[in-house]
């Protein structure tokens, strides 16, 4: 029997057999890109034993172990959607989220999905099938809870790399959030590239 009390497959089960999970990360930073991952499980029978979670409840090491697990296992199928700081400032960020979301659906294997689950309450739409928005998606959903390590390892990546450039707003742990750390940062050096200045902090200090 499934541990119930984690995200399952017998929950995604009652969708479907050949389902795809969307989940999103980086909804509310100050800055840095929107990442979303879609993800198939083709054959659920090896991950029947692997225990997983809503990235947000797992340690940093805990979601690289299980990222790796799943970007490399071949009954996995998955891909990336990325919106970057100039769409989420020209569209706003649902619009991007979406934008992103519709990206991590292309890949061509996703063709053979009988339904889409996502996690929130975004209007996801697709040509292809039937998609159902799934609020606290991923603690039910061993599909979206499987997108959304592989979005929070991709954005934390993303947010490291930033960081290198711009070491004083600290993306290598605030992630881009707006930390007291990266406030004083922002009074004190201003506003970069990677800054979404359709936020209202960042406006602020714009003068807009």
């Amino acid at each position: 029997m499934p541990n119930l009390s984690f995200p399952s497959l017998a929950f995604d089960k009652k969708h479907g057999s050949k389902i795809i999970g969307i989940d999103e990360v980086g909804y509310g930073p100050w800055a840095g890109p929107v990442v979303t991952a879609a993800v198939m499980i083709l054959d659920s029978r090896p991950f029947e034993n692997l225990t997983i979670n809503d990235s947000k409840k797992l340690t940093a090491r805990q979601r690289e172990e299980i990222f790796a697990i799943l970007c490399s296992h071949p009954s996995v199928v998955y891909q990336v959607g990325i919106s970057q700081v100039a769409e989420i400032d020209t569209i706003n960020i649902r619009e991007a989220t979406l934008l992103a979301m519709s990206r991590s659906l292309e890949h061509p294997d996703f063709a053979e999905a009988e339904a889409i689950i996502v996690d929130g309450i975004l209007p996801l739409k697709s040509k292809n099938c039937e998609v159902t928005t799934i609020i606290s998606g991923d603690t039910k959903s061993y599909h979206i809870a499987a997108a959304s390590i592989i979005a929070k390892v991709t954005r934390d990546r993303i947010m490291q790399d930033l960081h290198k450039q711009f070491p004083a707003y600290m993306w290598s742990t605030n992630v881009g959030y707006g930390t007291r750390a990266h406030a004083e940062a922002l009074g004190n050096f201003g506003v970069t590239i990677h800054h979404r200045k359709s936020y209202a902090p960042i406006r602020k200090l714009l003068g807009k």
